[in-house]
């Protein structure tokens, strides 16, 4: 009997194909990246997978909720050792103004600190955002700067969250610009309110109009520093020379020391390389006061107010709230050299 030699079997092309090993695409680095590591060794792309992403996204967000929430008290964010007068401005509309100015607040009133937002916009979304009344008949920021009514009764602390006030404003508000034209010292009508509050505060917020009025000007006056939330599109930019220039007018004339203290990127795109560029321009003009912390664009941070909430409320596990905690941690260590500790 005869055996022929064992022929190797030939596997089709087809087959060869199918048994091959999948191999995932491996990204290829753009020019733009590698140029930016090849300048500063230690960047990071915001497109790169952080810990975050590797973790079980439900046990993320859990995390970051406990963290944002605060139920125990005990994470604290530093205080400073003066109340920090911050005025949110920006003369364009939709940048997201009222949104920081909501946001912020709470972050820090859930942190230990005692903090007091000042709604200076007829429209009233702040007090909408954080559930204070302020319809027609409610004491509100109007009779502060025209009736000199003490900022201590209009003052109403917001419920369920702890250290934190707000003095509305409602429709009246609307008039106060043409009214205050003929009131004696009218530049400064808010920061006299503010001065002669008796409590204390750590932070006091005042959320501007979208204009560069009186009211403005008033809120320029009674504060110590800018933080100017810029809208990570084109259009943004263009508004912002005037804005600086009005701010260095008020400072040379009516307050000596307003500073420029924080810009705050916001509704932060990654798909888009626009944003990355506007970001590339911001933080090249002004360098070390542009946070850290980019706010994404969110669809929780939209939805938040028509709950009458701030996003740290409404959802605090969302990207929006932690982006918001991450700044509003960035605000509270430059203000002090203590870092970030927990209650004795």
């Amino acid at each position: 009997m005869r055996f022929d030699a064992a022929v190797p079997h030939q596997p089709t092309a087809a087959a060869a194909r199918d048994a091959a090993p999948v191999v995932p695409d491996v990204p290829v680095a753009s020019a733009e990246s590698l140029a930016a590591v090849a300048a500063d060794p230690t960047y990071v792309s915001r497109e790169t997978p952080t810990r975050e992403e590797d973790d079980p996204p439900l046990a993320m967000e859990a995390m970051r909720a406990v963290q944002i929430l605060n139920p125990s008290g005990e994470v604290t964010m530093p205080r400073p050792d003066r109340t920090r007068v911050m005025c949110v401005a920006n003369q364009k509309g939709g940048v997201g103004k009222t949104t920081t100015t909501v946001n912020l607040a709470v972050a820090l009133a859930l942190h230990g600190n005692r903090v007091l937002v000042v709604d200076l916009d007829p429209q009233g979304n702040a007090s909408t955002g954080l559930n204070v009344p302020h319809h027609t008949g409610i004491p509100d920021v109007y009779d502060c700067l025209i009736n000199s009514v003490p900022l201590a009764e209009v003052a109403q602390a917001v419920e369920g969250i702890p250290n934190l006030w707000c003095v509305p404003a409602t429709i009246d508000l609307a008039g106060a610009e043409i009214e205050l034209v003929s009131v004696v010292a009218r530049e400064s009508r808010l920061d006299r309110a503010i001065a002669a509050y008796p409590g204390q505060f750590d932070y006091v917020f005042i959320d501007c109009p979208p204009s560069l009025g009186l009211l403005t000007v008033n809120a320029l006056v009674a504060a110590q520093e800018v933080l100017i939330p810029i809208q990570c599109e084109y259009y943004a930019l263009e508004g912002l020379n005037q804005l600086i220039n009005n701010i260095n007018l008020v400072r040379q004339h009516l307050n000596p020391k307003l500073d420029v203290s924080t810009i705050l990127l916001t509704m932060y795109d990654r798909r888009t390389r626009l944003a990355d560029a506007v970001e590339q321009d911001v933080r090249n003009h002004f360098g070390d006061k542009v946070l850290q912390a980019v706010i994404p664009r969110n669809v929780r941070v939209s939805e938040a107010p028509s709950y009458g909430q701030s996003v740290m409320t409404y959802d605090p596990g969302s990207r929006g709230a932690t982006s918001y905690f991450e700044a509003a941690q960035e605000i509270a260590e430059r203000g002090v050299k203590e870092p970030v500790g927990r209650n004795a």
